[in-house]
């Protein structure tokens, strides 16, 4: 009985968050914003939007789904792990993130390994799939992406990257995946908000040593993560795409994502697997295929980096779209946004 009671419960999860995927609220009319043009860093591509009555900045960019991004399975499959607490299993095919069903963890950690292996036999004869395709059990990430609470963050660091010179859209991103509100290191020693290295914070200007690690600070954080991007990882991303004769715009949300991985796994082993693909074109195409090419350290942590950024995006907008409200012309003074209290 207990049984039918979790997989009731589980089911019922299932239909509430994944409901707004299937049949999500329609994208707001972009004339109701404040629009900037995105060419003019200093300027952004942003709009004032209030939720629980404080005026924040956001950024928006309407080619999520103009250009069908909002279709793919992978981001649609990490909307559904934001969504979900950390106690269900999201049991999925690895090479493109198809899900078979949600089950309760603890269920799940009390099959044992034969029934397990079995189990995973039965997914890759149901769809066809070779010995070696993976099949991924993923917990539930809601504890971790709380979108709502990263606002004031986002607000702050969209003027530290523009005051550095820096698309917004990066901070913006860069903060809805890493969700600062966590000081923790990556396994492979990144800290702070924005993620950073120890020996790449040095380089744009942070002090590192034994008794201070400015990555803690968000302002220095911030304006180090804008450096590293504007010096470093934007010139390396051009470069590439130059070598290659991809035709690019800079505010082209596959040319950001791009730029993304380079900031994540670094433009080695971006250009390793770049070398793999051997693309004759940028866009949507490019980036997919780069989910499902691996190369070097260039493994399942960095091609889920730019899937969990537009999982991120769609979720932050669907925030937005479900409670946010476009904060009123007299929060404009001299034609330029006014942060705080709604008047």
């Amino acid at each position: 009985m207990w049984r039918k009671r979790v997989r009731l419960a589980v089911l019922f999860i299932f239909i509430v968050v994944s409901w707004p995927v299937f049949f999500p609220l329609p994208f707001l009319s972009t004339s109701k914003y404040q629009h900037v043009d995105v060419d003019q860093v200093e300027k952004a591509e942003g709009f004032l939007v209030s939720i629980n009555g404080i005026c924040t900045q956001v950024v928006q960019d309407s080619s999520l789904y103009t250009q069908g991004w909002d279709t793919l399975k992978q981001p649609n499959f990490w909307r559904y792990a934001m969504r979900f607490p950390p106690d269900t299993v999201i049991i999925n095919i690895a090479k493109n993130r198809h899900l078979i069903e949600v089950e309760s963890l603890a269920r799940v950690r009390a099959w044992g390994e034969k029934r397990h292996k079995a189990y995973e036999d039965s997914i890759r004869k149901k769809y066809g799939l070779k010995k070696k395709d993976p099949i991924f059990f993923t917990t539930g990430r809601n504890h971790f992406y709380q979108f709502q609470k990263v606002m004031p963050e986002i607000d702050e660091a969209i003027d530290l990257f523009q005051d550095e010179g820096t698309d917004p859209w990066y901070a913006q991103t860069i903060l809805l995946i890493e969700s600062p509100g966590r000081m923790q290191f990556s396994t492979d020693g990144a800290y702070g908000a924005f993620q950073l290295m120890a020996g790449v914070a040095r380089e744009v200007g942070l002090i590192v040593n034994d008794t201070l690690d400015e990555r803690e600070e968000f302002d220095k954080s911030a304006r180090g993560a804008a450096r590293l991007i504007n010096r470093v990882c934007l010139p390396h991303t051009r470069a590439l795409c130059n070598s290659y004769g991809l035709e690019y715009e800079e505010h082209d949300l596959w040319f950001r994502l791009l730029t993304m991985h380079v900031y994540h796994a670094g433009i080695g082993n971006v250009r390793q697997v770049m070398r793999k693909i051997r693309p004759k074109e940028g866009g949507l195409e490019l980036i997919t295929e780069l989910w499902q090419t691996k190369s070097r350290r260039f493994g399942n942590a960095s091609q889920n980096y730019s899937q969990i950024a537009l999982g991120a995006l769609l979720e932050f907008d669907q925030l937005i779209q479900k409670e946010g409200i476009i904060c009123p012309l007299n929060q404009m003074e001299d034609g330029r946004l006014v942060k705080g209290q709604i008047r």
